[in-house]
């Protein structure tokens, strides 16, 4: 699946690593409801293109989901800034 790599020279794969770590970086970033949205353009970095097969949980399921993981971020990042702003989307 990387195949590609192999033929890079070491320009090239520094160039790779860069445009990766800014890819995470931005998407590590994101906060507030921006975290809870799909970010197509984190896929877009690999070099194989393909329109992602996604599925969605229906709404209940999704909530009780969504509630699970609003209760780890209050475990494992309690001292997190509360960012209380509406969404405006």
């Amino acid at each position: 699946m990387d195949d590609d790599l192999d033929g890079m020279d070491r320009d090239t794969l520094i160039a790779e690593v860069r445009k990766l770590r800014v890819g995470i970086r931005a998407h590590r970033d994101v906060t507030g409801h921006d975290l809870c949205w799909h970010h197509p353009e984190l896929w877009d970095l690999l070099p194989e293109k393909t329109e992602p097969a996604i599925s969605v949980p229906p709404s209940p399921r999704f909530m009780r989901g969504y509630i699970r993981y609003r209760q780890s971020l209050d475990e494992q990042a309690s001292v997190a800034p509360v960012h209380d702003k509406g969404f405006n989307g």
